[in-house]
């Protein structure tokens, strides 16, 4: 009966999230409900009014407000504008130059922001006119863009990986570790797309020497004090000296004085920051309530038991369930949120994963990753709408969709290398355990 109830769940969870019902309010209200089915009234009282707490209060999630709070006073002040400068200085010569530079300028910005569109919305503003004034196709200066900002989420510190941390309960710092060589394979796959493109259609981009690159030793200098923030933060979190959380504070209170310091920290921007802080930490803390308590639904219910079983009893090959599980993040993300389709579908797929003896930080970089290739891919792609928004002037949605196609083969391509080779993810986190 209870599994009966458990499939039935995750069943009506579909047909809600179908109906575009916010996914935090369809979680909470099928495993409230499905609680109540099983357990009566007072049970699924008492873990809807226990859930909250037991999550928001873990010691490790205090690490959310505070990158967010970093990335944002970074961005509100100016402190990464000098990033896509720095870059043209050395790359802008290059064949599809000002395209490359971004890309390396969005690897930047994640540095500091953790969210793909927070890093697609600021180098859209800054890259996309420098690029079509340099006689770029607008499609491609925007799809360029909207594909760079992914590395927001790859490259620490991601807010996506530490959600997944959390729920996975495992090393936070570990899956940072694994998420760097990821992020920078597929800035270099884009930099190989964009070269491709300019060497067969100069058309779509111009030859060498079409802008002038910035001088170097004024663009370095603009962003020493960016760098040198992220030596510290990093620097002191993968050498074992800070926890994820701490580093999250050494962040956030760096951002602030280095931001004082330089004169940019006006009241309208520390009233901006907070205000974003606030809203985006607490969207996140209520889906995660929700997936915790799906997680107890079909825990309970024998639902996570059930699929972990029907998979060793067919005899499916790991191979075989990674590609079911590739294409179901792949078709998610095509009309999902990423924090959405990941705490639906982990309470799932960890079993799973656990089950077949795999590393739960390579899932969590192979996870992250595919979520990232969702927020460029129709219809739903939130990366592309928010390129739209901040380059109205110069491309219409379908555009940017056309523009970010060549870079979408390329993401399924390291998405094949992180499978086919997961020393890929691994080579870092094991490195640094082994110097500890």
């Amino acid at each position: 009966m209870s599994i009966e109830i458990g499939l039935w769940g995750v069943a009506i969870l579909m047909g809600l999230l179908a109906l575009r019902l916010p996914v935090a309010l369809a979680l909470i209200i099928v495993s409230f409900g499905g609680m109540w089915a099983m357990l009566g009234w007072n049970p699924a009282m008492g873990i809807l009014s226990n859930t909250p707490y037991s999550f928001a209060a873990r010691w490790t999630m205090s690490a959310v407000p505070m990158f967010l709070l970093m990335g944002f006073v970074a961005f509100h002040t100016g402190l990464t504008g000098g990033l896509f400068d720095a870059a043209k200085a050395l790359l802008a010569r290059l064949p599809g130059g000002l395209a490359i530079s971004s890309i390396f300028a969005c690897s930047g910005f994640a540095a500091v922001s953790g969210s793909s569109l927070a890093n697609s919305a600021a180098m859209g503003r800054i890259a996309i006119p420098e690029m079509i004034k340099a006689g770029y196709k607008p499609s491609v200066a925007a799809g360029c863009i909207a594909a760079g900002g992914t590395i927001g989420a790859l490259i620490p510190p991601s807010i996506l990986m530490i959600i997944y941390g959390v729920i996975a309960e495992t090393s936070i710092t570990q899956v940072f570790l694994g998420g760097i060589s990821i992020g920078l394979l597929t800035a270099f796959s884009y930099c190989v797309v964009v070269l491709c493109i300019a060497w067969m259609r100069p058309d779509i981009i111009p030859p060498t020497g079409a802008q002038e690159a910035p001088e170097l030793w004024t663009a370095l200098k603009q962003i020493a004090p960016i760098v040198l923030l992220v030596i510290l933060v990093f620097g002191g979190l993968f050498s074992g000296f800070f926890t994820a959380t701490q580093a999250g504070a050494v962040g956030a209170f760096g951002t602030v004085a280095i931001a004082a310091a330089m004169g940019r920290l006006t009241r309208d921007v520390i009233r901006r920051s907070l205000t974003e802080t606030v809203i985006t930490t607490s969207s996140l803390l209520i889906i995660g309530i929700g997936a915790t308590m799906f997680t107890r639904f079909l825990g309970v219910s024998g639902v996570s038991n059930l699929i972990a079983s029907f998979v060793s009893d067919t005899g499916l090959s790991v191979v075989v369930v990674l590609f079911i599980i590739i294409c179901i993040y792949l078709v998610l993300g095509t009309f999902m949120e990423p924090f959405g389709a990941m705490l639906v579908t982990l309470p799932i797929f960890l079993p799973l994963i656990s089950a077949e003896g795999l590393s739960l930080v390579w899932f969590g970089v192979l996870v992250v990753k595919l979520l990232e290739v969702g927020m460029i891919t129709p219809p739903v792609g939130m990366n592309v709408f928010v390129i739209k928004n901040v380059a109205s002037r110069y491309v219409m949605v379908t555009d940017v969709f056309r523009g970010v196609l060549p870079f979408i083969l390329a993401d399924l391509l390291v998405v094949a290398l992180i499978v086919a080779v997961p020393s890929l993810v691994l080579f870092l986190p094991d490195l640094v355990a082994s110097r500890r």
